[in-house]
C-alpha cells in the first residue's frame, strides 16, 4: 500500500465496458512526514468515494483486483481506504 493525494479526476467516455459505471481519480504518492513532497501522479480506480485533496492508501497489481467491484477488471491501482490520522514515529503527521 502506498500513500497518496487525490489531486483529480479522469473523465472518460470511451473505454472498455468493464470501467463502465466506475470512478477514475488521478493521485500523487506522497511521504508520510509533514511537508513531504509528491513523487508521482497516476490514476487509480476509487473504490471509496474519495474527494479532492483527500489521503488515500492505493493498493495495486494483483491486491488491486481483490474487492469484488474489481475482479475481471483490467485495472493496476486502486483506492481502497480515506485516511484519517496517519501517526509517524509517535506523532500525529495528517490528521483531517
Amino acid at each position: 500500500m502506498r500513500l497518496a493525494r487525490v489531486v483529480g479526476q479522469v473523465v472518460s467516455t470511451a473505454k472498455v465496458p468493464e470501467l463502465s459505471g466506475t470512478t477514475i481519480l488521478v493521485v500523487e504518492d506522497i511521504a508520510p512526514e509533514p511537508g513531504g513532497e509528491s513523487r508521482r501522479s497516476y490514476a487509480a480506480i476509487d473504490l471509496v468515494g474519495a474527494g479532492q485533496d483527500e489521503v488515500v492508501l492505493v493498493v495495486s497489481g494483483s491486491a488491486a483486483r481483490v474487492d469484488q467491484a474489481t475482479t475481471g477488471v483490467p485495472v493496476d491501482q486502486a483506492i481502497v481506504a480515506i485516511a484519517d490520522t496517519i501517526v509517524t514515529h509517535g506523532e500525529v503527521t495528517y490528521s483531517k
